[in-house]
This record gives C-alpha cells, structure tokens and sequence, in this order.
C-alpha cells in the first residue's frame, strides 16, 4: 500500500488523482472499515488511515474517506467547534479546494460558496491567485490552504486575498512550516523537481516556511492567531482523529 500511495502521489497530475479518487473511494472505505480512528469530517471510523506524504509517508495520515489529511480535520474541527461558520449566513471564497469540503460547503445553505483555482476540474472559477478576478472586500471568509508555498511572490498572493476580505473578515492560510526554522527557507534558482523535492519536501514547492510566516501575513495587512488548536483535545482524541500535536492553524483577519 505504502508503494503504491507514493507512486500515485509522485507520477499522476493532480487533477487525475482527484478523478481516480472519485471512482475508487467507496471501494476503500469498505476495505478500510473499523473502529481505531475515527474522521470528524464525515463521522465515520476505520481500523487504520491510509500512509501519505511525498517523501517519507506518515502513518495513518489519510482519511479513506473524505481523503482528509491531518491538518483538514484540525481545521474542520476548529470550525466546527469555535466558530458560526456552519450556522450563520457568510460569503466563502476556498482556494484550490479540498474535495471533500467543496462538496460539503457548497451543501451549507447559510454559505454563498465560491471555489477557485487555476488549475482544479472541480471548482465553480479559474482564477490566479495573483490576479483574483474579484471585487475588493467582497468575501467574509477565505480559505487558502496549502497553495501559498507554489508561488514565487508570495507577497502578492497574499496581497490579493487580503483585498478580496471583507474588513471584518477572517481566514484560514495553512502552509507546510518547520517551526524550528526562524526563517523562510527559498532559493528560486531551485526548478528541477528531484532538487526541489529534496530541498523544499514536495517537487513543486519553491519554499520552507519558518516562524516568520506570520510577519510576512502581518506585512500583508492581516492580523494572525497563530493556533496550535490540536493541543487543545486530549491525547486519546488526537489519536482518535490522527492530528498533528504542534501543527499550527494560522487564523488570519481584516480589522
């Protein structure tokens, strides 16, 4: 399993990987089913998660079936439990969205739910991030996860999703980090993929973030949390749903 994951993972585009998904994920939550972990985005329990990463794989790190990873069901979790995302009337924009919360957010009726990406066949417009083709302030809520550590300038991304937030307006902006590294680690002379893989932990990445991730959100306009929200469930339920302990959750707003 653990050969096959990281063949898919490092061979197939993207885009064909979200359609054999599709196609295979009713077949795998069978295979999967038990009662050791349990997926908070969906409810459903398996005996084991399936191994992911693009270099060395993390153990129990995917869900079979909303294909959640660890830093999803944190993010799930905190929405879930600490805001009124579910329950009051907000107007979303989701960066490059995950698959599974695309088809549930577009389910929420108090949400006006907009998806984008430049490159994803499954979202409502293709959009740069670079160049959003949006308004300004016209979003309550944007999500954005994973999607910054692609880009070169970086500065601009964030440029623009802080000009798409409505003031008042908060967000999510995960990014893999080391959180050991005070900061950013980029060199854009890097483009092979086997070197950028080897430097930057996956063969499309242009940077390492470090703890001066935030500064570089802050210089953007925003102000952050930065959020260790897995922390705040006991040592059995983060086993439970397989989070990350010190992942971080950046929560970002627009005063």
């Amino acid at each position: 399993m653990k050969r096959i994951a990281k063949f898919l993972l490092n061979k197939l585009p993207r885009p064909l990987l979200i359609q054999i998904s599709i196609v295979t994920r009713p077949l795998i939550v069978l295979f999967f089913k038990g009662d050791r972990f349990t997926d908070p985005i969906d409810g459903r329990s398996y005996r084991k998660f399936l191994p992911y990463g693009y270099g060395k794989q993390r153990e129990n790190a995917l869900s079979p079936g909303t294909l959640s990873l660890e830093r999803h069901r944190q993010m799930w979790l905190y929405l879930q439990r600490e805001t009124d995302f579910f329950t009051k009337n907000y107007k979303v924009l989701h960066i490059a969205p995950e698959q599974e919360f695309l088809r549930k957010f577009k389910k929420q009726k108090n949400l006006q739910y907009t998806s984008a990406d430049l490159f994803s066949p499954i979202v409502d417009v293709k959009a740069d991030v670079l160049n959003l083709p949006f308004e300004n302030e016209s979003f309550d809520i944007i999500i954005c996860n994973h999607v910054l550590e692609h880009i070169i300038d970086d500065a601009k991304a964030m440029s623009e999703l802080y000009r798409v937030m409505r003031k008042g307006g908060w967000g999510i902006l995960q990014v893999p980090m080391k959180t050991g590294l005070e900061k950013t680690y980029e060199d854009f002379s890097i483009t092979d993929p086997k070197e950028r893989q080897k430097h930057f932990g996956q063969y499309d990445h242009v940077r390492w973030y470090g703890m001066d991730y935030f500064e570089r959100l802050e210089k953007a306009g925003f102000e952050v949390d930065i959020n260790l929200y897995s922390q705040k469930f006991s040592t059995e339920d983060q086993k439970r749903y397989s989070l990350l302990v010190n992942e971080i959750l950046p929560v970002v707003f627009k005063r």
